[in-house]
């Protein structure tokens, strides 16, 4: 898979401003994707480690990153 395409768990191409969620500990981390990162210079830069990584501000106001195949659109 190129890194430029990075999709969801379900095949779906994953761009900012997409609405994306992944069950997480019990409950769910949902929220609008602010930046995909997909270098180790822009991981680093952003504070995440092994990329490529999904950033978003879940619901409850926390910034989260999430590997991009463990993410599921919103319908």
């Amino acid at each position: 898979m190129p890194l430029d395409k990075l999709t969801d768990k379900n095949s779906e191409p994953i761009n900012v401003g997409d609405h994306v969620y992944t069950r997480a500990r019990g409950g769910r981390h949902e929220g609008d994707v602010e930046r995909v990162v997909i270098t180790e210079k822009e991981a680093e830069k952003e504070g995440v480690k092994h990329p490529p990584k999904v950033l978003f501000t879940d619901q409850h106001g926390h910034r989260v990153s999430h590997n991009p195949g463990t993410l599921e659109h919103q319908d």
